[in-house]
Formats: structure tokens, sequence, C-alpha cells
């Protein structure tokens, strides 16, 4: 299988060549650069005029399309998949909530049987476990009686399949600090979230193994200026990823601008934290046994507290751009490469790169999805 990309604007990790060719072989790129048309084989994809990028990557999402990740079945990530494609994401986490283990367990299986099998469309990496190892008094939408405190036998069985990429807990409760070094030696990485820990809580859970913060500034312990607390942590702790929700809901614009500033493009990772109604008109849905509420854009339980998204990660991109002052490469990597490295997935997914898997989007030049390749084939075209 061979394909060629040719004259669109391509966005590589360090610059944009205005016009140039991407060459695609067995699903990896093999060419980036002007001119290599000319050496194409097979398929021909005329990108005039159109922006040639990375696929994007997210990596924590619960659901879209009437689909969420607790269904727990090849149906609904394959449903989820093909959603996603249509967004320009070519790979993707979905991500668990805080229930009764047998269905977390189940939800993992169903994740592990399409790695194995793959599904059209986007490609899970992994799972996100979010939860259940959190803190009862930030556990905004996660369901208070599932809370619970890491307990190895359990959380065993969670990582006996090998495809759990990311862990969200609370790292200020003793017995889930053994938790962390447990999941970093099996290859996932670690996010403080739904986490009242103070700033020098998150400190001692960096040097444990913490590499990242859950939906920064949401569900964790607030910023003031004699309890720095986990926001502070994670604007301020360098070896700490960032994600961040582009909504403009669960964050003002000035405060998305702020965490670029803060951790730089390297480290801000954008996530959409959807739930099974993106994509679907406004209305009430289903999360983890939960009644929500979708409207205008936003997701809340009957209380008003605010339970996921309905952001698409192209949308993200979209208003990161109007949100900070950053160029299109920078807005891109965000959603790509820095979450790629995120969860130690840069060797493969995240830029336009030789010897990368073949995961491109093509934008029109205000950032709509024209078309999605995953690993070399077309997988959505509008």
């Amino acid at each position: 299988m061979t394909l060629c990309i040719k004259n669109g604007m391509v966005v590589t990790p360090l610059e944009i060549f205005p016009a140039a060719d991407v060459l695609v072989e067995d699903g990896r790129i093999t060419g980036v650069g002007p001119g290599l048309a000319a050496f194409a084989r097979g398929e021909v994809l005329d990108a005039e005029g159109l922006i040639v990028a990375p696929g994007y990557v997210d990596i924590h999402v619960h659901g879209s399309a009437g689909h969420d990740t607790m269904d727990g079945t090849r149906k609904a990530i394959a449903g989820m998949a093909a959603f996603f494609a249509t967004r320009g994401v070519t790979s993707f986490c979905p991500t668990t909530m805080t229930v009764a283990g047998a269905d977390i367990m189940q939800s993992v299986r169903a994740v592990k049987e399409c790695q194995d099998t793959p599904v059209a469309g986007a490609q899970p990496l992994g799972v996100h476990l979010e939860g259940p190892y959190i803190e009862g008094s930030m556990k905004g939408a996660q369901p208070a009686q599932f809370v619970r405190p890491a307990e190895p036998a359990e959380y065993e069985e969670f990582f006996s399949l090998g495809n759990i990429r990311l862990i969200s807990l609370a790292p200020e409760i003793e017995a889930n600090k053994p938790l962390i070094a447990f999941a970093r030696s099996r290859g996932a990485s670690v996010a403080v979230g739904h986490s009242a820990a103070t700033y020098e809580q998150v400190a001692e859970a960096v040097a444990l193994g913490v590499n990242q913060s859950t939906h920064t500034f949401n569900q964790m312990a607030g910023l003031h200026h004699r309890k720095p607390g986990t926001v502070g942590a994670a604007l301020l702790l360098d070896d700490l990823y960032a994600q961040f929700i582009a909504d403009g809901v669960h964050l003002h614009p000035a405060v998305v601008d702020m965490i670029v500033r803060l951790k730089g493009v390297e480290k801000a990772v954008a996530i959409t934290d959807a739930i099974r109604g993106a994509g679907m008109p406004d209305g009430e849905y289903d999360l983890g046994g939960q009644t929500i509420v979708v409207k205008e854009g936003a997701v809340r339980l009957a209380d008003g507290t605010l339970a996921g998204s309905c952001l698409t990660l192209d949308a993200a991109v979209r208003n990161i751009t109007a949100f900070a002052d950053v160029c299109l490469c920078d807005a891109v990597r965000m959603a790509t490469l820095t979450p790629a490295r995120s969860i130690g997935m840069a060797h493969r997914k995240g830029s336009l790169e030789p010897g990368k898997d073949a995961d491109i989007v093509l934008l029109t030049q205000d950032l709509h999805v024209a078309a999605t390749i995953v690993m070399g084939k077309v997988a959505y075209r509008a």
C-alpha cells in the first residue's frame, strides 16, 4: 500500500513547508518535503490549498456519537473510533470512570479487543483509567459510591492485559502511592487528577513517577497565594504535562492562554474529556449511571456540576488559536506530538516524520477536517 499526499502546506514538528509532499508506504511515512511527488507510486491525493498535519491524539475522552467507553463493548469503541476520524483524531485513549471494578475490567477487555483486531477509524492506544482511586471531595461527576483507595489485587487485574496507557489518581491518599511506581513499571503514565493534594504532595508524587495533571484547574485544589495547591504544582513543576479542555466552558479563554504560556507547547496537552453526547443533539444522556444534560455546548449533572464536555479535538485546536497567542504549528502540536509524548507514544505518533505511523489529517485553511488518514488508509473524507 503506497500513498502520496502532494502540494499541501505540511506541518512538521518544527516548521511548516508552504508546498510539500508526504510519502507513505505500508502504513508508515517514508518521506516529507518538497518535490517528492515525482517519486510517488500508487494512490495520489492532491492537497493543494489544504494543510497537511499529524493526526490528532486524544488521551482523555470518554465517548462520542452515542457511545461510551463504559458500555464495555467493541461496538462502543468502534462507534467512537468512527466518529473521531471525522474530527481529525487518528488515535485515542478510551477513558473509564469511577465505577465497580468488574465494569472497569469489562471496558479494559473491550479496548484490548479493538487493539488486537483493529476497528475502522481512529485507533485506541490503550486505556486511560480515570479513577476509581480519587479524592471524594473532588469527585466532580464521578459517582461517589465507587470512590475508593487503591487496592493491589484490583489494580493488578486492571493492568493484567497490558493495555493501560494512563491512570489518573489522587496521589495524596497513602494507599494510592504504591500504584504510581507500579503503573510506571508497566509502561503507563500517571496523572494527578480529582485531587486535593497540596503543592508539596504533588512534588512528592512527581518524584514517585507522576508526569501530568488531569483537566488542569478542574476538580483539583485551586491556586491561592499562600497555598499553591494542586493547580500551582501543575503549572509550575516542569516535569508535569498539563491537560486542558479548551471549550470555553471548563476554562476561561484567558486561563487557556495562561496554561499555554506557563507550560509551553511542549507540556500543554489539549484534551476533550468528551462524553457520549459529543456529536449528538442537545438532550439527556447517561454517564456512569447518572443522567447528564447536554445544552448549548455544556454538559452538566442535574445539580449543575460539569460532567465532561461535547468538545471535539478539531474544535479545540481552532479554539486554542483564538484563545492563546500561538502559531498554527504550536496549536497543532498541543493536540498531536505533546499528548503522544505525555503517554510515551511519540516514537510512533504525533508528527509527520519518516518511520512514524502514517496518521495524517488534511485541514482547510480555517482548520476544519477535509480528510483523515489512519495508518496510511483514508478513514474519512468530507
